[in-house]
C-alpha cells in the first residue's frame, strides 16, 4: 500500500521551542494564485506581430509575488478513541491544544535569543520597544510532497468546532493564507527548476504540429 505524504509547515529558523505542524489530514484543496496588473499609460500601446514586439508590451505588466491558500482539519477523535495510539494520553488532556499553539506561535514576532536561537518577543525584551527589540517574523516552508516552499503567513483563521470537558479543543477547522517568498533563496531556486522540468515534460502531451 502506498503511504500518502503528508504537509507541513516548518519555521525556517533555531527557535525556542521548534515549531512544526504535520498535516493528520492533507487539505482536500489547495489554491494558488497570482495576479498581473496592466498599466497602459506606462508606453504606448501598439500592435504587434512578433514575440519581440510583444515582450516590449509586457514590459507594462508586474506580476505580484504567487499566494497560496489552504483549510486544514485538525481532529484527535482517533487519538481519543484509540488507546494504542502513541498521542492518546495528550489528547485526553490537551486535545489539539499543541497543533494549535504551535501555528498561532509561527505568527508571533521574534526576537534574537542566546546564541543562533530566537525565541518569541512577548518572553523578552517586554519594556523596550519594537524596533529596539529588532522584532522580525519567522521565514516557515511549506512542505508539499516535492514542493518546498519559503513562505510568509498572510491570514489565520482557527475556527474550533469541538471541545473537551475541560474545554480543550478536539476539532478545528484552520484557515491559512500565505504568500511565497519568491527571492534568490535555495528553496525557491529548486522550485524553479522543477516547474521548468514540468513544463518540459509538458511537451510530450501536445500533438506535433506536422
Amino acid at each position: 500500500m502506498i503511504r500518502t505524504a503528508k504537509g507541513m509547515l516548518v519555521e525556517y529558523a533555531l527557535s525556542l521551542p521548534p515549531l512544526a505542524v504535520e498535516f493528520e489530514f492533507n487539505p482536500e484543496t489547495l489554491t494558488r494564485s497570482r495576479t498581473i496588473t496592466f498599466d497602459g499609460s506606462a508606453l504606448p500601446i501598439a500592435d504587434f506581430n512578433t514575440p519581440a514586439e510583444s515582450n516590449r508590451i509586457g514590459q507594462a505588466a508586474s506580476a505580484a509575488a504567487e499566494t497560496i491558500s489552504m483549510e486544514l482539519l485538525l481532529d484527535a477523535t482517533d487519538k481519543l478513541s484509540d488507546s494504542s495510539h502513541p498521542m492518546h494520553s495528550i489528547a485526553l488532556v490537551a486535545g489539539i491544544e499543541p497543533e494549535i499553539a504551535t501555528l498561532r506561535s509561527m505568527l508571533e514576532p521574534k526576537i534574537s535569543g542566546s546564541g543562533p536561537f530566537q525565541i518569541m518577543a512577548s518572553l523578552g525584551g517586554a519594556n523596550a520597544h519594537a524596533h529596539d527589540r529588532d522584532e522580525h517574523l519567522s521565514v516557515l516552508l511549506f512542505v508539499w510532497g516535492t514542493h518546498i516552499l519559503p513562505v510568509f503567513i498572510t491570514s489565520m483563521n482557527i475556527e474550533e468546532l469541538a471541545h473537551l470537558p475541560q474545554l480543550k479543543p478536539y476539532r478545528a477547522k484552520v484557515t491559512i493564507n500565505m504568500q511565497v517568498l519568491e527571492s534568490n533563496n535555495p528553496f525557491y531556486q529548486v522550485e524553479q527548476v522543477q516547474r521548468m522540468v514540468m513544463s518540459a515534460s509538458n511537451l510530450l502531451n501536445l500533438p506535433l504540429p506536422f
